[in-house]
Parts: C-alpha cells; structure tokens; sequence
C-alpha cells in the first residue's frame, strides 16, 4: 500500500548569525518555526553551513546553545525523535568543515530507520542524540572535507559535505550537506564564461556525487542541499547590464593588474551603471535582482545545468538567496559586495525526484513549496531555502 510522509528540507548558511550573536537570532528563528506551523511537516532535516562564522575560533563556543534553542522552541514539542551532528572541531585542521546538520522526527512518523555506515545496517531512531566535535568516530554520519590536492591554486578552506542516510517507512535515501567554494574575487570572476571558480565547483561537486554513488555502500536516491556557492555567470551578466553602458578598465599604477571596471550610463548624466572590485559588485538598477523574483537573471543561472544528467530541481521562484544586508532594517535589501545569486539550493537525484508526491488519489495537486524563509526579515547574507513535498513510500 503507498503511503506518504511530508518532509521539510532546510538549508542555511548561519555564518551571520555567529558573526552578529545573538542580534538576528530570535527573529531567524521565529521565521524557521513560521515555516515549519506552515507546513507540519513530519521528518525536518536541516542543513547548515559556516557553524562558528568566520570568527569560528571565537564564537564555535555558541554552536550547541545555537542548536539547543532550535531544538527547545514550542514547535517542536511533538518531535520526539532528532539527530544533530556538528563539527566543531576547528583544531583539526585537516578535516573541519564547520558543518552541522539537524533531524527531527514526528510523533505520527513511525518506522524510521537511520544507516550506520560502520556496520552497514539500518537501525531504528529513537530518542535524542547530539554529536558535537569531529565526527570522525560517528557511525551514523559520513563527513569529508575537500582534499588540498585538489585546488592547490586555491586558499585552502573548511568545504565539504557531511550525508547521513534513511528509511522512512519502507523508502531509503541519501541526504547530503554540502558546501562548495565561492568567488575570492568579482575582477577574477568576470574574467572568463564560465569563471575558474565555476570550474572549481564543478569538479568539487561531481567529486560528491561520485563519492555518494560509489559501490562501498549501495546508492540510494540523494537530496542533496546545501550553500553550492552557485554565481550568476558574471562575464555574461555584466555584457548583458552594460550594453548601452561605456565600460572602462582601470588598472592599477604599477602592473597591469585590474583594479576596477567602471560602467557608465551613455547619457550627458554619465551615471556609473556599475562598478565592480575585488569585493565590491555595485548595480545602480539592484532592484532587477528582486523584480519578478529575478525571473530576468536566471539565464546567466547555468552552475546546475551542467549536472542535469545526474540531479534535478524544483523551479526557482525566489530571488536570489545572497548577499542580503546584515541589517535588521534592510531585509530585502542586497549588499554590494557581491552579485546577488542563488546559492542556497536543494538538488535531488532523478530518482529521488519520483519520490516526491505531486498529486492525491483524488487527482488534486499535492503541494510541493521551494522557497526563502523570512523572505522579509533579516536572516543575515544568506536567506534559508526550503523544499517542502510528500514523500512517496510503500508500506506493506
């Protein structure tokens, strides 16, 4: 007999709110529990990224309280059942990743199973259980921080991806935290199509997606979800912003290093259109990132289209998901350090995508939501993603 299972995938990057403690938390975390009333969903998993921020060595000390208080809030008093894993473990330089991942269980969902990849056997989940530190001794997570050997052109950084594995009912599947590299430099990343940090993604996602689909365990479907640090193609994009602009190169007095691009408006105002730096991205017209959801922009959208083979995903109807202002009284608006993208994502394999249900018995589309949470609050640079959808299984 089919059954269903509605389940709710988050992911955030919480860089900002280690950065700035305790200033956006309580609204970020109201925002996260509007979402889950909203839906009721009964399996949670969520994913997420920079635990510690960039100060980690100073403020990884929050990370369990951070943890705590999600787990603590009246909305998840009918989750009974949670897994949390948090590498902390900043001194262990050769494997942090300052990822943490959290899942909480419905008192309605029964028959949930959790792999252990030491023994290679599913095991029932009950109760609590918080794993804060390495996780290297973890039997029930799978973590791996992104090899030196792989960019060695590159400032070597804590990316990588933590998966752990389910069943839910009689379903199994994959569900997989990842963090990929982002743009050091705008200059570098208008440079060429596709940018050399696009390249670099690449190679580090098809790396997960192997190490995933390979024979030591048997592949299963995957949600994969996470900051993919995915950008808009940048040399396109600023031909496209500029084609009724004067661009001008500046280069720097000594070398023949680019120190800016300056756009200028044709017109007798000669109002800079653009500029862009190493950390600055600045659009006189910013508001087409949000117009229509950015629906605009979403052709120079292409980090993803080179896995369609492999994975899927729901169509994007939110703008982009950074670099949001990290002030409370600007959350709709996009800091000028970078151009806005959507990074934050959720990607599935093609199998996990049959898994998920979009019609009842009754021929009525079923809900599936892939959106923001707090599209107008601040929830720091980064806006949380979600995907929120009825899992098909079958229940004998």
């Amino acid at each position: 007999m089919e059954t269903r299972a509605t389940a709710l995938l988050v992911t955030a990057n919480v860089g900002s709110l280690f950065d700035n403690v305790g200033e956006i938390q309580s609204e970020w975390l109201r925002e996260l529990y509007r979402t889950i009333h909203s839906y009721k969903p009964q399996f949670i998993a969520m994913h997420f990224q920079e635990v510690g921020g960039k100060e980690y060595m100073a403020n990884m000390g929050h990370a369990e309280e951070f943890f705590r208080s999600i787990w603590s809030g009246d909305e998840m008093a009918d989750y009974d059942r949670a897994r949390i894993y948090v590498d902390n473990q900043f001194k262990a330089e050769e494997t942090f990743t300052a990822l943490g991942s959290m899942y909480c269980i419905h008192r309605t969902l029964q028959n949930v199973s959790q792999y252990d990849f030491k023994d290679k056997a599913f095991k029932a989940v009950s109760g609590r259980n918080q794993h804060v530190g390495s996780l290297d001794g973890v039997n029930s997570v799978e973590k791996e921080k992104f090899p030196k050997n792989f960019w060695p052109d590159f400032k070597w950084s804590r990316k990588g991806y933590m998966r752990t594995r389910w069943i839910i009912h009689d379903q199994g599947l994959d569900l997989v935290n990842v963090h990929l590299f982002h743009d050091a430099s705008n200059l570098v990343a208008c440079n060429s199509s596709p940018s050399i940090y696009s390249a670099n993604r690449k190679n580090a996602l098809t790396h997960v997606i192997n190490r995933i689909s390979d024979q030591r365990f048997a592949p299963l479907p995957f949600f994969l979800f996470g900051d993919f640090n995915f950008r808009l193609d940048a040399s396109s994009l600023v031909q496209h912003l500029s084609t009724s602009a004067d661009v001008q190169t500046v280069k720097k007095d000594s070398s023949n290093q680019v120190e800016r691009i300056v756009c200028e408006e044709k017109d007798n105002d000669r109002k800079v259109l653009l500029q862009i730096e190493e950390k600055l991205f600045a659009y006189l017209h910013q508001a087409v990132f949000r117009e229509d959801n950015g629906k605009a922009l979403l052709q120079f959208d292409k980090e993803a289209s080179a896995f369609h083979d492999v994975v899927a995903e729901e169509e994007i109807k939110f703008p982009p998901s950074y670099p949001y202002s990290e002030e409370r009284t600007k959350p709709t608006q996009y800091m000028n350090t970078r151009c806005p993208a959507w990074c934050d994502r959720v990607l599935m394999s093609h199998s996990a995508r049959q898994l998920i249900q979009k019609q009842n018995r009754g021929g009525e589309e079923k809900t599936v939501e892939y959106n923001t949470v707090g599209p107008n609050v601040c929830m720091g640079d980064h806006k949380p993603v979600y995907l929120f959808f009825s899992l098909k299984t079958n229940e004998h």
